[in-house]
């Protein structure tokens, strides 16, 4: 490491624990905590927590993204750029864009239809149950067949998750490459 005087060194220091902050956050928010809260609580009260954890997570992940590219963009002579420092600008700059659309876009259109999908279901006395834990028909299956209404809120709302998952899996990609590639920088360790 460089004289703990050089901007340069303390610059490098903040965009690894940026980067790697925002990976572990992503890994933490997409494999452990939704699957646990999924299996764990009421379908009304996940859909709760998820609509009060996700606009925080996406903004966050576009501040930790924004930082990570100026930090980045700093440090490199833009006239001699090599084709290793572009791609990992543009996985930045990739991370960047695609969080911004889950957090400035796609987030806001999955929750309003999932608090549609909710109020028809609490109409009907669903929502109350753990997933996965009822006993016969599916109820949901059910009034998806019955009402062409709901069916097509879930279609929305469904459209709009799997966007969403899709920018933050690609989030998750992006960064996980970058700490890579900073990895692979690596002299020694």
């Amino acid at each position: 490491m460089e004289e703990s005087g050089d901007p340069g060194g303390l610059v490098k220091v903040v965009h690894l624990l940026v980067l790697s902050g925002a990976w572990g956050m992503q890994l933490w928010v997409t494999f452990a905590s939704g699957f646990l809260l999924f299996r764990n609580l009421p379908r009304h009260t996940f859909g709760l927590v998820q609509s009060k954890l996700f606009p925080l997570y996406f903004h966050i992940s576009v501040g930790c993204a924004f930082v990570n590219l100026c930090l980045s963009a700093s440090q490199h002579a833009w006239v001699r750029l090599t084709f290793w420092e572009v791609s990992q600008l543009c996985l930045l700059f990739l991370s960047l864009a695609l969080a911004t659309v889950n957090a400035r876009w796609l987030e806001a259109r999955t929750t309003a239809a999932m608090w549609a999908l909710q109020a028809m279901e609490k109409e009907r006395g669903l929502g109350g149950e753990v997933p996965g834990r009822h006993q016969g028909p599916d109820p949901y299956r059910q009034l998806r067949e019955k009402d062409p209404k709901y069916s097509a809120l879930r279609q929305n709302f469904f459209y709009y998750h799997g966007l969403s998952s899709l920018c933050n899996l690609g989030c998750l990609v992006t960064n996980g490459l970058s700490l890579a590639a900073l990895a692979l920088s690596l002299r020694s360790l």
